[in-house]
């Protein structure tokens, strides 16, 4: 394709969503990165890049519905207040025609930004069928405009080993060891048809050479494995990972496509991973493709997509966007267990405190001040040797309102939206098992107008969920069906 092509539409895209974000500013969230007009999915190229940070992601400017996939642009100095870029990449190859999908970001010794991504085109089989080629691909640029390397595609299929998909190969995520060499994952299906993960090696970031199986899934959990990132943390290496089609296991994982934490020993010399846990990154509805970046005080920051492929169709008919990332969560390992809490920057934007200690009650219990659609709520339920039942109703009207119970016997908190406003029968609660800390059960919910984040027993586990209720719906209402004893203090998040 003539590079006057490419340029025509690229600047198609940036047109587009110049003309068209006015109208739409009001309906999005406050304090999280929406898409800027159309679709948005995976976080894509999260990284520092001259002292800001830089978030991309998967983007459909012209509709509110998944299409061919650009890379939209955004970049932040505080993880919370986004300003908008021009779109980024948009597929104007022949490599990547049908779109250009995930992958990541890094910086060049030469001082420019790096994108890598899969490029997909569709070629026709001997047989007359079609099938996706995926490959993985670069863009070269000043943190604004990117310029795809004519060595494209840089990883290619025919690099894997017998066996492995050349159709599902994707995602990279690329990374920079301490000599200055480069290291690459990317998703991949084995002959098993179930998911792995391989490991690619550069000393340049543009040469790239097959080194080995990271790590395989063998029908254990799910089948693709999608969007992988690898990282060490806490003396453990930690691979997280997106799996498509899982059947549910317990209450760890639930049905469709989750996102999983694969945590175990790494040798950083020879590059091999022996995973020893898995567990689930987010037991919500509405949490997907996390990708993580190292900032330059050295925090692990991870940010998902806040939404899910089985109900992305529930948004309001007519909107003009869809999709939206989680709040920016700081990430440790303890215990063989990843644990997340927001970002400490969100705690700027508190306003309006609000306090009530050892509040002891039974029956239905509201305070005064306590109400709102962008809000930081922490509470610490302490219930009564009797208590069988706690529960928190958010966002709530005469009709509508979105519930969080807490089922003292079964140690099982259930995040339940089924009364917030959706009109279709679709999956509307999940729970997961949370024992009581000491005899004591501490939440932080975070709104922001249409989702809800919830952080348990000091991000131990998150669960994080989309809302349809009526942005008037701001009631916040707590019942038990025998004494409890509640501390809570609530924050207004103003810009």
């Amino acid at each position: 394709m003539r590079i006057s092509n490419m340029n025509i539409i690229l600047n198609k895209a940036r047109e587009y969503e110049m003309n068209h974000e006015g109208a739409i500013k009001l309906q999005k969230p406050d304090f999280h990165l929406a898409s800027r007009v159309g679709w948005m999915n995976d976080p894509n190229g999260f990284s520092v890049y001259n002292n800001e940070y830089h978030m991309f992601y998967q983007y459909h400017p012209y509709s509110a519905s998944w299409g061919p996939m650009h890379w939209g642009h955004a970049k932040s100095k505080d993880l919370i207040n986004w300003e908008y870029l021009p779109t980024a990449l948009a597929p104007d190859q022949e490599y990547d025609q049908f779109g250009c999908f995930s992958g990541s970001a890094v910086t060049l010794d030469d001082g420019k930004h790096l994108l890598m991504y899969t490029g997909v085109k569709k070629v026709k089989l001997p047989n007359g069928e079609e099938t996706d080629i995926q490959t993985q691909c670069i863009a070269i640029g000043d943190g604004v405009n990117y310029k795809k390397h004519p060595n494209n595609p840089v990883i290619t299929a025919d690099m894997l080993p017998e066996g492995c998909s050349k159709v599902d190969f994707r995602d990279p995520k690329i990374w920079r060891k301490e000599d200055g060499s480069y290291l690459c994952v990317v998703g991949n299906r084995p002959a098993d048809g179930s998911g792995q993960v391989v490991l690619f090696s550069s000393k340049n970031a543009i040469d790239w050479k097959y080194e080995d199986i990271l790590s395989y899934n063998g029908n254990r959990l799910g089948k693709m494995w999608e969007c992988p990132d690898f990282f060490e943390l806490n003396e453990k290496g930690v691979l997280l990972i997106s799996p498509q089609d899982v059947l549910p296991q317990g209450y760890e994982y639930g049905g469709g496509n989750v996102t999983a934490c694969l945590i175990g020993d790494f040798d950083n010399e020879n590059n091999i991973f022996k995973e020893e846990i898995n567990h689930a990154i987010d037991y919500g509805l509405d949490f997907y493709a996390p990708q993580s970046v190292l900032t330059e005080s050295q925090r692990r920051i991870m940010v998902g997509w806040m939404a899910n492929w089985d109900t992305n169709g529930l948004q309001n008919p007519g909107r003009e966007w869809f999709g939206q990332m989680s709040i920016p969560r700081e990430l440790h390992v303890i215990n063989n267990r990843l644990i997340q809490n927001p970002v400490k920057e969100i705690e700027n934007y508190r306003k309006n405190k609000v306090e009530y200690q050892e509040v002891t009650f039974k029956g239905n219990k509201t305070f005064e001040a306590v109400k709102g659609r962008r809000i930081d709520l922490e509470v610490i339920v302490k219930p009564s040797i009797n208590c069988d039942e706690f529960s928190i109703k958010l966002a709530q009207d005469e009709v509508c309102y979105t519930a969080i119970k807490y089922d003292v016997k079964k140690s099982l908190l259930t995040m339940d939206r089924k009364f917030s406003g959706c009109r279709r029968a679709v999956l509307n609660e999940k729970s997961a098992i949370v024992p009581l800390k000491d005899g004591l059960l501490k939440l932080r919910l975070i709104l922001d107008k249409q989702s809800i984040e919830t952080f348990i027993n000091d991000g131990d586990k998150a669960m994080t969920m989309l809302i349809f209720t009526d942005l008037n719906a701001e009631g916040i209402s707590f019942f038990s069906d025998e004494e409890i004893t509640l501390n809570l203090v609530k924050y207004d998040l103003v810009k």
